[in-house]
């Protein structure tokens, strides 16, 4: 600050640059396998702030499975298709948030005390619970996205094949928002201190530009696609209660959200957007 004119320097304004490349970059490292440049001495500020920038790594992963949709489709009947998609679907997240979905039902599963379950949820091993956690996901996802490639239009399938992994991405930051951390380390602690009104502004208008880009792009191949449009826009409160019943029910049995009941709520949101869809598709056209 020039304090004899009272006018900002520079380096503050290119601080505050380097800051959102970082928390953009850091959305991708931690929900992706997209490689990113190593990043070293990050604030907690930096780290937690990087969920304003989760619906545009979602909107990254929705992309690359659009690209290879329309790839798999052309070679494969419907079943191995969408086989192949929901395969790339699990590689560029590496699995992650199957992961803490697995966790969190071994953890709800066992019926101990939350100390037991918080532990539960931090050993590496999988319990039965949560492979049948995982399988019951996966296959779920096939059936919905196959009864979308068969027996919705192919605008609706490319559609929501692109913006479920924004919703779902954008479904964990109200979670964070409003959340509360079960321990007192690790990154669901960051992000429960530093996820703020501005992170859930950023990501939230991100996610309906989004939505805007997909009606901008409907629009300019064929009309008629404003109801599919304005479903999709009604998702976004719907995932808003799911992510608040998520925190609410979090806190009852863990004490508070971790890192893998924020990959939860991202696998269930998936679920629930495709699922609507589904049900948009094929009873309210």
């Amino acid at each position: 600050m020039d304090k004899k004119n009272n006018i900002p320097l520079e380096k503050p304004l290119v601080t505050r640059h380097s800051s959102l490349v970082t928390r953009f970059l850091l959305a991708f490292q931690f929900l992706t396998i997209i490689p990113v440049r190593r990043m070293d001495n990050l604030s907690d500020e930096d780290v937690g702030g990087a969920s304003a920038f989760f619906p545009a790594a979602g909107a990254a992963q929705g992309a690359l499975l659009v690209m290879s949709a329309a790839v798999f489709t052309k070679v494969f009947p419907a079943g191995p298709a969408n086989g192949l998609v929901l395969l790339v679907m699990v590689i560029i997240s590496g699995g992650l948030h199957l992961d803490g979905l697995a966790d969190t039902f071994d953890a709800i599963a066992s019926r101990k005390g939350m100390e037991k379950k918080l532990e539960i949820m931090k050993d590496s091993s999988v319990g039965a619970f949560g492979v049948i956690a995982i399988v019951l996901a996966l296959l779920l996802k096939f059936l919905l996205l196959n009864a979308l490639l068969l027996d919705a239009s192919k605008v609706t399938y490319y559609s929501a094949l692109f913006l479920m992994p924004v919703f779902s991405r954008w479904a964990m930051v109200p979670a964070i928002f409003h959340g509360k951390s079960a321990r007192r380390d690790g990154l669901g602690r960051v992000f429960a201190e530093y996820t703020g009104k501005k992170e859930l502004m950023m990501a939230s208008l991100f996610t309906v530009i989004s939505v805007a880009c997909i009606a901008l792009l409907l629009n300019a191949l064929t009309a008629g696609h404003s109801l599919l449009v304005t479903r999709y826009l009604l998702l976004i409160p719907a995932l808003y209660i799911f992510s608040a019943l998520a925190v609410w029910f979090s806190n009852r049995n863990f004490g508070g959200m971790t890192g893998d009941t924020f990959g939860a709520v991202s696998e269930i949101s998936e679920l629930i957007f495709l699922t609507s869809v589904v049900l948009w598709s094929q009873h309210y056209t």
